[in-house]
C-alpha cells in the first residue's frame, strides 16, 4: 500500500470498529438485535464500494433507529460535496463514514443524530485533497436542562485536547446548520457540527474526528437511562409525532448528507433510514401557553450556552 492507501485503510478500520461498538451498546440498551444488511456496489457504475446498514424497527426502546457504515468511490463529486470547494468540481472521490439516527418510543427520550466522515478528492495532476466532517446533535420533544448540559459538556470535553476554540466554533456552526429557515426555528438543542475540516493536518484532523465519534455513547446513553422509564400518554406521543415533522423537513430540504447520498446514487433505503416511522403535521398550530410543550419552544429551541450553565436539579 502507498501512503494514501494506508491512511484510507486506517480511517476505514476505525469507522467499522466505531459502528460495531455503538451498535453493541444500543442493542444492550434496547434488548433487541439490530438487523444487518451488508451491501456491495460493483465497479462500473456511478459508485463502487461497500457498507453495512444496521437497523432496528419496533424495538423495546427505539421505535426506529440505525447506524450505517459506507465506503464508496465515484467518478465525479456531486454538487453537495463541492458547495464550498468549487475548484474540486468534477474530480473523482472517495468517501466513508458512520451515520446514525435514533428515534425512541418514549417522548421523554430525545431523538439523536451523529455522523463522522472522511472525503478524499483526486483532482487531475494534483495531490489528493482530504477533509473530515461530522458532529452530533440532540432533538428533544420535552426539554430537560440537565440533559442538554450533559450532552454539550461531553462534546466540549471531547474537543478540548484539540484547542479550546473548537467547541464554541462547532457549537455555533451546529446551531446555524440545524436551523429550519422556513420555520425560523432550530431543529433541536444542537451539539457540534464541522465540515471541510483539515486544518490540523491528516493525523490531527483524523484524531479529532475520532474524539467526536468516541464521545457519542457517553453523551447519549446517560440521557436514555434517565428518561426511558418516565411514564407518558397519548398526548405526549401526539406532540412527539408533530415535532418529528420538523426532523423530516430538515432532512429532506437542507441536510447535506441526505443530498450527497441521493445525488451520488447511494442506497435510498439506507439514506432514508433517518426518517421517523410516525409523523404528523398540523396547519398553523402552537402549544397552549404554560405547558411543557410550550416550554420546549420558549426555553430550549433557542441558542443557549448549555455547556457552561449552572446545572439544575438531577430531575430537571
Amino acid at each position: 500500500m502507498n501512503e494514501a492507501e494506508l491512511k484510507m485503510s486506517a480511517v476505514r478500520e476505525y469507522l467499522l470498529a466505531l459502528q460495531a461498538r455503538i451498535v453493541g451498546a444500543l442493542e444492550a440498551a434496547d434488548g433487541n438485535d439490530f438487523l444487518l444488511d451488508s451491501w456491495t456496489r460493483e465497479p462500473g457504475g456511478r459508485l463502487e464500494g461497500d457498507g453495512q446498514t444496521r437497523l432496528v424497527e419496533g424495538g423495546a426502546l427505539f421505535e426506529r433507529g440505525g447506524c450505517n457504515f459506507s465506503h464508496v468511490k465515484g467518478r465525479v463529486l456531486p454538487p453537495s460535496a463541492t458547495q464550498h470547494r468549487p475548484e474540486l468540481a468534477g474530480a473523482p472521490f472517495e468517501a466513508m463514514g458512520v451515520s446514525l439516527v435514533l428515534h425512541p418510543h418514549n417522548p421523554f427520550v430525545p431523538t439523536v443524530h451523529m455522523n463522522v466522515r472522511m472525503f478524499a478528492a483526486f483532482p487531475a495532476d494534483q495531490a489528493p485533497v482530504v477533509w473530515f466532517g461530522g458532529g452530533m446533535d440532540l432533538t428533544p420533544y420535552y426539554g430537560f436542562e440537565t440533559d442538554a448540559q450533559h450532552f454539550h459538556q461531553t462534546c466540549e470535553q471531547a474537543l478540548q485536547p484539540f484547542g479550546p476554540e473548537l467547541y464554541p466554533r462547532f457549537k455555533t456552526w451546529c446551531d446555524e446548520y440545524f436551523f429550519l429557515k422556513h420555520r425560523h426555528e432550530p431543529r433541536g438543542i444542537g451539539g457540534v457540527f464541522f465540515d471541510d475540516f483539515a486544518e490540523l493536518g491528516f493525523d490531527g484532523s483524523f484524531a479529532m474526528m475520532q474524539a467526536v465519534g468516541d464521545a457519542f455513547l457517553p453523551a447519549y446513553l446517560p440521557i436514555v437511562e434517565r428518561r426511558q422509564k418516565l411514564a407518558y400518554g397519548e398526548a405526549e406521543r401526539d406532540f412527539q409525532a408533530y415535532r418529528r415533522g420538523r426532523y423530516v423537513e430538515f432532512n429532506l430540504v437542507f441536510d447535506r448528507g441526505t443530498l450527497f447520498g441521493l445525488q451520488s446514487g447511494g442506497r435510498t433505503e439506507s439514506i432514508l433510514m433517518s426518517m421517523p416511522p410516525i409523523v404528523k403535521w398540523r396547519y398553523s398550530w402552537a402549544p397552549e401557553p404554560g405547558t411543557a410543550e410550550a416550554r420546549l419552544y420558549s426555553d430550549f429551541l433557542r441558542p443557549r450556552d448549555w455547556a457552561h450553565e449552572t446545572p439544575g436539579p438531577a430531575w430537571a
